[in-house]
């Protein structure tokens, strides 16, 4: 502010840009709008000061020197308190208010939050304004962040395209290759047009083996997308398909209303969020149900979904037992009737998850620990699905372990394999399909939990899933857990892969279904044919 002249302002103005220095922002700004005064002692160097505070009753206020941001003191050591019509505001031209801008632009690269940086050096980079180079030159050199790193690379390559030398752009074009800059295939094939125009064969050539680099990138990119997509969403059907291999495939009940189980599930998680938060208020039979909240806020408040996971499945479980208890187990060895039946329960409990909750999809926030995602050679796993793939593999190694290593799973095994033996064996036959179909309604619950951090929660969110669900453990073969693993990854897979390829979610639906009824025309059993020494399979 000082200098001799505006050359040396404008100097010293620039050498500003990408500082981390939060003070530089505040104080440009004051001087551009003439918030910053020259104090004047007489037979002392000027200083420049900004007035802090409030104004006293002299109409003063607190100074506060510019070069050491430490308060104004007199000889004495007391605060000097000055008034702004006394004093010579900093003088500005439009040269200087030009070099300002040009810093305040580029402020946000010094910024201490890492994203911030990244989203100010993408937005200025893609502007391709040559005068920008040297600030994201000399910031790079004191980055440490990786991704800031390479968006600065990828920056100074984009903006370097518009280098009137092709000696620049051509190094410009051999970095972006390198970097396999997906954002900037637009700009390469600009360049490359305009170097094929002006007969620039290396350039040009160089541009073409950039793209094509680029588009490999891409391809490696939607491969390896649609398989973790492809798996995710094989996981989900997993999940949700678990339980309904247990009601189906091992109690041989055919339950239209696993659906809303699913539905249950996610709304106990929506109940739980809005208990750890302000409280819901719910119609009930013509009453209303006030449920007070805890107002909890920060790492306590994100813990909402670990408590909602066995809470969901509890829920469903309840639901489910009683179910069983008071229709289904009227209607064992009668598929047709349990059918209907169900089907009946089905829009009953969608009739009532509408009343309660309304007709209109609730919304159920991810906490902090799923809301995320990591980012790896620029494909994107979201840490919502890493965690569904995560607890679905846990989920089929605690059925695995339940079924095959405690009390309950041999007395279910018992009963599912040969019900009357297994009742002469002194078996309570009534306890254990209570417990069983408890069981395979509680994980339906646990699924709609992690449903609810994918999508929205409504009534009829069950339907769309319960085919899914009678297509993976049919083809899996009906009473046979592994199959149901395989079955539901592969359709999962086969899904995203087709939707990937065909670009159309509807026809990729559709041609799964018709090659899973060609399957079945094949094999009617499924994958795996569950054997049993019972007379009546």
């Amino acid at each position: 502010m000082l200098a001799d002249n505006d050359a040396r302002k404008i100097e010293l103005i620039t050498s500003l840009a990408g500082e981390v220095d939060e003070s530089i922002k505040p104080l440009l700004i004051a001087w551009r709008e003439d918030g910053l005064y020259l104090y004047e002692p007489s037979g002392a160097t000027p200083v420049p000061v900004q007035l802090t505070g409030e104004k006293d009753a002299d109409d003063a206020r607190a100074a506060v020197r510019v070069d050491t941001g430490a308060p104004l003191v007199d000889a004495e050591g007391k605060p000097v308190h000055l008034v702004a019509g006394d004093l010579n505001a900093v003088e500005h031209t439009s040269m200087l208010r030009r070099a300002m801008k040009g810093v305040l632009d580029l402020i946000d690269i010094g910024s201490p939050d890492a994203k911030k940086r990244l989203q100010a050096i993408q937005t200025i980079g893609f502007a391709q304004e040559t005068d920008k180079i040297p600030a994201f030159q000399k910031r790079l050199a004191i980055e440490e962040n990786s991704k800031v790193r390479r968006a600065l690379r990828e920056a100074i390559a984009v903006t370097q395209l518009k280098d009137p030398s092709d000696a620049v752009k051509l190094a410009a074009v051999k970095e972006l290759k390198e970097l396999h800059s997906l954002s900037s295939y637009d700009l390469i094939r600009t360049a490359m047009r305009e170097a094929d125009a002006a007969k620039s064969t290396e350039l040009a050539t160089e541009a073409k083996a950039a793209l094509v680099a680029i588009d490999n990138h891409k391809s490696n990119i939607n491969f390896f997308g649609t398989l973790f997509r492809g798996l995710s969403l094989g996981s989900i059907l997993l999940i949700v398909a678990i339980g309904l291999a247990i009601t189906f495939g091992l109690m041989g009940v055919i339950n239209m209303a696993h659906g809303e189980m699913i539905a249950i599930g996610a709304y106990t998680t929506y109940l739980v969020e809005n208990i750890f938060g302000a409280g819901i208020t719910i119609p009930f039979f013509g009453f209303s149900l006030a449920i007070p909240g805890m107002n909890t806020t920060g790492a306590f408040y994100q813990t909402y979904f670990l408590f909602a996971l066995p809470l969901s499945f509890l829920t469903a479980a309840v639901v489910g037992i009683g179910l069983e208890r008071s229709i289904i187990r009227f209607l064992y060895r009668r598929p047709l009737e349990s059918l209907l039946a169900t089907w009946g329960v089905s829009l009953l409990l969608q009739q009532g998850l509408k009343l309660m909750f309304g007709s209109n999809n609730v919304q159920v926030s991810s906490p902090s620990y799923l809301s995320g995602n990591w980012t790896v050679n620029d494909i994107i796993f979201g840490w919502n699905r890493v965690f569904v793939i995560g607890f679905a593999g846990l989920i089929v190694f605690g059925v695995w372990l339940i079924l095959t290593k405690t009390p309950l799973g041999l007395l279910i095994r018992s009963v599912m394999q040969n019900r009357g033996m297994a009742s002469c064996m002194g078996v309570r036959t009534e306890r254990v399909n209570m417990l069983t179909f408890g069981l395979g309604s509680g994980l339906a619950g646990l699924a709609g939990a992690f449903i609810s951090q994918i999508g929205n929660v409504g009534p009829s969110l069950g339907q769309n899933y319960i085919v899914d669900c009678f297509m993976t453990v049919v083809v899996g073969g009906v009473g046979n857990l592994a199959g149901t693993i395989y079955s539901a990854l592969g359709i999962g897979l086969v899904d995203q892969s087709l939707q990937q390829i065909l670009l159309n979610p509807v026809l990729g639906k559709i041609l799964v279904l018709v090659a899973i009824i060609l399957f079945l025309q094949w094999r009617p059993s499924g994958l795996f044919v569950t054997r049993s020494r019972n007379l009546d399979d």
